[in-house]
């Protein structure tokens, strides 16, 4: 798609639904084949995805007409592919799956062209996450930049519908942002189901227990201790200037949560481990899946958990059962930053 019709296209409004994702996260069957990139103009991505958006260039306007900006700005992050005039640009919306599946994109700036700088947060220049729309999956990398504005990046990806998310903050004056869009990844998909809600996880041999829980509408202090072989963790490793990142998603249509820890390595306060603490804003009430990453020997590791915000449907107590639940990591990229 060249530059007068992104341009026309982003001017066209930003995209936020919340129902669609349900259905997609219910269809069993198989992903379409792997097609070429294919121009389509201004599109139909609705954020929550029916998990066949056009390829590149697809920022695009609901069905049910375009959101005010006051609207936009009430969401919370990865619902648009496009926000205060950036635009998260995908080369392709359908990749193969595989260990090593390369996706590359572009963030697109106000005058439609390639952004090159941005401002360093967490160690990095841009957080890439990617998940697919089970949770299954996460991963959370940092791609690499091409002089001409192009990230590029490995993901191990299976059959399914994914989430991909560009967490960054352009140079200068702008607001850091998170961007999200949809890829499809070809193969015979069965969605899983959410794990239930937990506040203890295993992972290579560590046990990771949640403390606190969401409350909608508020911010929530969530503490994570980390141990092993039943002993606690008091030398956790500085990793991307924290001890710990947390990435939090709705689920259902993704939202991302923004998430910040307490404290930092070197600030004189902060101990390293066995707690990280971190403040979380759930918008709603519902289930929220909460991603962790943690360095220690040298390794970093992701523990997964399930949250509840708010009551139940059936107007039953919102307390999380103690229970385990049990990642072996292998949805998570060694290089990989979480935060929000």
């Amino acid at each position: 798609m060249n530059t007068p019709t992104k341009l026309g296209a982003f001017a066209l409004g930003l995209v936020a639904v919340f129902g669609a994702a349900a259905g997609v996260g219910n269809a069993v069957g198989p992903i379409g084949p792997v097609q070429e990139p294919h121009d389509t103009g201004a599109g139909t991505d609705t954020g929550a995805g029916d998990g066949h958006g056009g390829a590149h260039g697809t920022t695009s306007v609901p069905a049910g007409g375009t959101p005010t900006a006051d609207a936009a700005e009430e969401l919370p992050g990865g619902l648009v592919v496009a926000r205060d005039g950036y635009a998260l640009d995908l080369d392709a919306a359908q990749l193969a799956a595989g260990p090593a599946t390369p996706l590359s994109f572009r963030v697109l700036g106000p005058d439609g062209q390639p952004v090159t700088a941005y401002d360093t947060s967490h160690d990095e220049d841009l957080h890439l996450i990617a998940v697919r729309r089970d949770t299954a999956g996460f991963q959370h990398v940092h791609p690499e930049l091409a002089a001409d504005g192009t990230w590029s990046t490995p993901l191990e990806l299976t059959p399914g519908s994914w989430r991909v998310f560009a967490d960054f903050d352009p140079a200068g004056d702008d607001p850091a942002l998170t961007l999200g869009a949809d890829v499809d990844v070809a193969g015979q998909y069965a969605p899983g189901p959410l794990p239930e809600p937990a506040t203890v996880a295993e992972v290579d041999g560590y046990t990771v227990t949640l403390d606190g829980r969401l409350e909608p509408g508020q911010e929530s202090e969530l503490t994570l201790s980390v141990s092993r072989d039943g002993q606690p963790v008091t030398d956790l490793q500085p990793y991307l200037a924290a001890y710990g990142h947390l990435v939090a998603l709705r689920a259902g249509d993704l939202a991302y949560l923004h998430v910040h820890p307490a404290g930092e390595p070197g600030d004189g306060t902060t101990e390293p481990g066995p707690d990280v603490t971190f403040y979380a804003t759930a918008p709603s009430a519902g289930d929220y899946r909460l991603f962790l990453d943690f360095q220690h020997g040298d390794v970093v590791r992701t523990a997964e958990f399930t949250a509840r915000a708010g009551t139940v449907a059936d107007g039953g107590s919102t307390e999380p059962p103690t229970g385990t639940t049990t990642t072996d990591g292998a949805g998570h990229t060694d290089d990989g930053h979480t935060h929000g």
